[in-house]
């Protein structure tokens, strides 16, 4: 299976890179290393994860407070959310009316 960012699931991603590399120099490239290796397990078994509700399913992420929300269409993993774990809960919940039309 392919996968894709919703445009502020990307957003997210991207702020997370960002943030961590300014922690520590190299922090930011193990994070995106992170979700690469979530991204792969996903594309490769995309119902292994428990559903969270409304289609949604969440990744953890290994060694970060992060998780992957995503959806999968017939031959397509959704990215919806690239969520801290302990701040804002369920605000990308707004996000799952675009995936419903998306599925048509």
């Amino acid at each position: 299976m392919k996968s894709e960012f919703f445009p502020e699931a990307e957003e997210e991603f991207r702020e997370a890179v960002r943030y961590y590399e300014n922690e520590a120099a190299g922090l930011g490239l193990t994070f995106v290393a992170g979700v690469r290796k979530a991204i792969t397990f996903i594309t490769e078994n995309a119902y292994a994860v428990v559903p969270v509700g409304s289609g949604i399913r969440r990744k953890v992420l290994n060694h970060f407070p992060y998780s992957l929300l995503y959806a999968v269409e017939s031959e397509l993993i959704v990215i919806v959310a690239v969520a801290h774990q302990k701040r804002r809960p369920r605000y990308w919940k707004g996000r799952i009316k675009e995936i419903r039309e998306r599925q048509g």
